[in-house]
């Protein structure tokens, strides 16, 4: 009951963090059942059923708030679903002793990715409105299901930050179609572990609690995406996914790394999160304060071309 009870909180704190971030509800549920001894395609299995479920209730929230593109749901999930399939049959194949440190690389990488990605460069909001075409999205998709299926994370982790640097469609919009086109991602990489691994090698307990947490989490989430600072959630989130794989990594058959190693690793990780979450929070306010000075020389500008009134003799 315990064990179920965690995994409920994962899924909780784990959609809030996707529902609000575009990312990292695979990542991170993924890397807690690893640690606890799931071999990789039940875990990944076991992660994508819950995610059925909390894409589903987390797309009609972002539908109700009006962050969903439509278009951009279909033109990157149809193919997404292709490459989650791919993903997952792969995945499938590989015996356990390959698959866990294989997937331990894939999830440090996108933990990496997401650490730096919105520690150092935040959002960008200077190419909004322009047309995101087919030709970027399809290929984008295909990888993004792909490793998604085979890490137990990353169709956020890849589609988001992909998205949010073209520039070109607002980062509420980005988050809410990346978290809805999940639900076409989830449902093809499902199939593809049943064919590969079969419905007995899951959970369905563990599936429940992960789905149960997220899905009470999925609208609060949908509203926190117009409030949340992405830039200090990035942070935070990342060095949680980089630290956690990083142990698993070290402590696999591949390194089987000594104490002193791998406790030396993680206090070079420590010092860097906590240097990246201080940047984040000085970064966010200090572009908080420049917006600030914009809008007031934006109303200046704005005051000073209206006509003056002459005053009657």
């Amino acid at each position: 009951m315990r064990k179920l009870l965690l995994l409920a909180l994962v899924g909780l704190g784990a959609q809030l963090v996707d529902g609000s971030l575009g990312m990292a509800y695979g990542v991170t549920s993924t890397t807690l059942l690893l640690a606890i001894g799931t071999n990789a395609a039940a875990a990944s299995a076991t992660v994508h059923l819950a995610e059925v479920g909390t894409t589903l209730v987390s797309g009609f929230s972002h539908w109700r708030f009006g962050n969903v593109d439509w278009p951009v749901v279909l033109k990157i999930g149809v193919p997404g679903a292709f490459g989650a399939f791919a993903g997952a049959t792969f995945l499938s194949s590989l015996d356990t002793a390959t698959a866990a440190p294989v997937m331990a690389i894939i999830l440090l990488v996108l933990g990496l990715y997401v650490l730096g990605r919105f520690t150092l460069f935040g959002l960008r909001k200077d190419r909004l409105g322009l047309p995101l075409r087919k030709r970027f999205l399809a290929p984008l998709g295909i990888f993004a299901g792909f490793i998604d299926a085979t890490g137990g994370g990353g169709w956020g982790p890849v589609g988001t930050p992909a998205i949010l640097a073209s520039g070109r469609l607002q980062p509420r919009k980005v988050v809410g179609s990346i978290d809805t086109s999940e639900f076409l991602i989830s449902i093809a990489a499902s199939i593809g572990f049943f064919v590969g691994i079969g419905s007995e090698n899951i959970d369905f307990g563990w599936v429940a609690a992960l789905l149960i947490g997220g899905v009470i989490a999925a609208p609060i989430a949908a509203w926190l995406v117009r409030h949340v600072p992405p830039r200090v959630l990035g942070s935070l989130v990342g060095g949680i996914i980089v630290l956690t794989n990083t142990r698993s990594l070290l402590k696999s058959d591949w390194i089987d790394a000594p104490d002193g190693v791998r406790y030396g690793f993680y206090a070079v990780i420590y010092l860097v999160w906590a240097a990246a979450i201080a940047w984040s929070f000085k970064q966010y306010y200090a572009d908080k304060a420049q917006e600030s000075v914009d809008a007031a020389t934006a109303a200046e500008e704005d005051a000073a071309k209206e006509p003056t009134t002459p005053v009657p003799a």
